[in-house]
């Protein structure tokens, strides 16, 4: 492996599990549903066209019944891709450090609360599945015969009252980022020692080759992610003002001062030109209040402006290839090596 290679290598992969972690959640629950075949309607499969029928999952239970879950489970992610960046193809999410104490509490709540909402499921189970029952006995006697064969279907998908519970878990891991200082050799002999050790340094070197590039390729991502988050919201301010009778109102103030705030958080990879311009925007436009912009045309035609300059300016940043703030952020392993080393 190349020394040069190795060091930049390290350098970025420091650089990355200084500044954050990996987050992986889980929100398991039944689902309560069951994937029908012909034969449980008492249909000869070799008589059913897949191009024309397809029978595919149906509701044991009336979707209501499990709509808290599935709001927590939207919630949770939806919590979790806020405050992170999608790692290495989506073997997880990349929390910056100053989010994590916020999502942990906001997950701890989440979780919390999917324990409340599988008590009460479990303790109402099994009327819950004896209502559904008679429902599915009603309807499967329009079937022409075919009937018992459906029913006993329904019941068998069914989870037995005690299990119910084990089909509920709502789970959060996190995970630093690291990577193996070397491949050890296995205890061989003779010239299959000197095989297994080119296999593995080639390996080694091929490794090294790829972690370059996916560090470097989700730096960039993630830089560019919120440079194009940055513009859209330029861009909805500038529409949300453009469409109102009465001008700029506080909650819009508000959403730009909180989106700011947001990407500092965020901002793990130092993109520092970016940062700038939106806390020069804070601190020339964003001090004012909505009703002193309403007040004065002039104030109200700065921040117009304002808005269309740092869009352009997210813009013309998200089209660039962040090599500069790659750079940087590498140079942080860098000094991390060389006050150990």
């Amino acid at each position: 492996m190349n020394p040069n290679d190795y060091s930049q290598n390290q350098s970025l992969l420091d650089a990355v599990c200084r500044r954050g972690v990996l987050v992986a959640t889980s929100v398991r629950y039944w689902r309560g549903c069951k994937r029908l075949n012909p034969e449980d309607l008492g249909l000869n499969p070799t008589h059913i066209s897949d191009r024309l029928i397809q029978l595919g999952h149906k509701r044991l239970i009336p979707r209501d019944a499990l709509a808290a879950f599935s709001l927590i489970e939207s919630r949770a992610h939806a919590t979790v891709e806020s405050s992170s960046f999608p790692f290495l193809g989506g073997i997880g999410r990349f929390v910056p450090n100053p989010r994590l104490g916020e999502l942990t509490d906001r997950l701890d709540q989440l979780r919390d609360e999917f324990r409340e909402a599988t008590l009460d499921f479990v303790a109402g189970y099994a009327p819950l599945r004896d209502t559904a029952m008679a429902e599915w006995r009603e309807a499967a006697y329009h079937l022409n015969g075919s009937a018992e064969r459906l029913i006993h279907t329904i019941e068998q998908s069914f989870p037995p009252a005690g299990d119910i519970a084990k089909r509920f878990a709502f789970e959060t891991r996190l995970f630093q980022i690291a990577a193996p200082d070397s491949i050890r050799l296995e205890v061989v002999s003779g010239i299959d020692q000197l095989e297994v050790a080119e296999d593995r340094r080639r390996v080694a070197d091929d490794a090294s080759r790829r972690l370059q590039a996916d560090l470097d390729g989700f730096i960039r991502e993630s830089v560019a992610s919120l440079r194009e988050e940055t513009a859209r919201l330029a861009s909805d301010v500038l529409a949300t003002i453009d469409g109102s009778e009465n001008g700029v109102h506080q909650r819009t103030l508000n959403r730009l001062g909180t989106f700011i705030d947001s990407f500092r958080s965020l901002n793990f990879a130092g993109d520092q030109q970016l940062e700038q311009t939106l806390e020069r925007f804070r601190r020339e436009l964003l001090q004012r209040s909505a009703e002193d912009y309403r007040n004065d045309s002039g104030a109200m035609a700065s921040l117009t402006s304002g808005l269309t300059r740092l869009r352009e300016t997210a813009v013309q940043l998200a089209r660039g290839d962040a090599r500069d703030v790659v750079a940087r952020f590498g140079q942080m392993g860098t000094r991390k090596l060389a006050a150990v080393s």
